[in-house]
């Protein structure tokens, strides 16, 4: 099975396109991928929540449910964001349809595919924990406690592999291009972010991931993001989240 692996699209639509017109270019009969996932937090921050609602619908596309959105289900979870995440949070739930809030409904915290989990923050299904915010000790027995072989997440923003091997726990950085997991192993794979990376480089970051194989490539997928920013600006979100697109931060 070979899955495509998205995080935090945040409403952006010029980033979100890009990425299927490349999965659409360079997976085309057999090498079609099975499934693209997304790990949550496909509205917040950026200007077109319902425009990347419609798509993720249109295709099918699997998700679990970010911070963002639990706080559209439930505006109490808004108290757990900072005055200018909550301010572009408002923004978003003023403007989504109604249709798709009733998407989140259905939903989930986490996603198991057959020996692969998804999650928004931490396993096992946190949309709000950061990664960082773990101890090692604590990450460690998260991991060992896990029944599937990798572990997908976002949240963070920023690439990431930790590495769970006879008891060793190790960070390592997680760039473009290709590496192969080993089954005797364990995993957490942040895959980054394609609306509002925080790296530094304003590509869209997307995972391919072949379960059959262990093979795991990261692609950068470079897009407008001037345009993006721009509409972002014409909005009440704060202009913080336009900077950012532009690396002014």
């Amino acid at each position: 099975m070979r899955l495509i692996i998205l995080s935090d699209i945040h409403a952006n639509l010029e980033a979100f396109t890009e990425v299927l017109a490349w999965v659409d270019r360079s997976f085309q009969g057999r090498e079609v991928p099975d499934r693209i996932i997304s790990l949550g937090d496909n509205i917040g921050y950026g200007p077109d929540p319902n425009g990347v609602m419609e798509i993720i619908c249109e295709r099918n596309i699997l998700s679990v449910l970010g911070n963002h959105e639990m706080a559209v289900l439930n505006p109490a979870f808004l108290a757990c964001f900072n005055p200018v995440a909550k301010k572009a949070a408002d923004h978003t739930r003023s403007h989504l349809l109604p249709a798709f809030k009733q998407v989140f409904g259905g939903w989930s915290q986490s996603l198991v595919v057959e020996n692969l989990l998804f999650v928004h923050g931490s396993p096992p299904e946190s949309p709000f924990v950061y990664l960082f915010q773990l101890s090692d000790v604590i990450l460690q027995r998260k991991m060992e406690a896990m029944d599937q072989w990798v572990c997908f997440t976002g949240h963070t923003h920023d690439l990431e592999l930790i590495v769970l091997d006879n008891g060793n726990l190790t960070h390592q950085e997680l760039g473009q291009g290709e590496i192969f997991l080993d089954r005797q192993k364990k995993y957490i794979v942040n895959a980054g972010s394609v609306g509002q990376p925080r790296d530094g480089n304003p590509s869209a970051k997307i995972v391919v991931f072949d379960m059959e194989t262990g093979r795991l490539e990261v692609v950068f997928v470079p897009y407008d993001c001037h345009t993006t920013a721009m509409k972002i600006r014409r909005t009440s979100i704060p202009d913080v989240y336009a900077d950012k697109l532009l690396k002014r931060f």
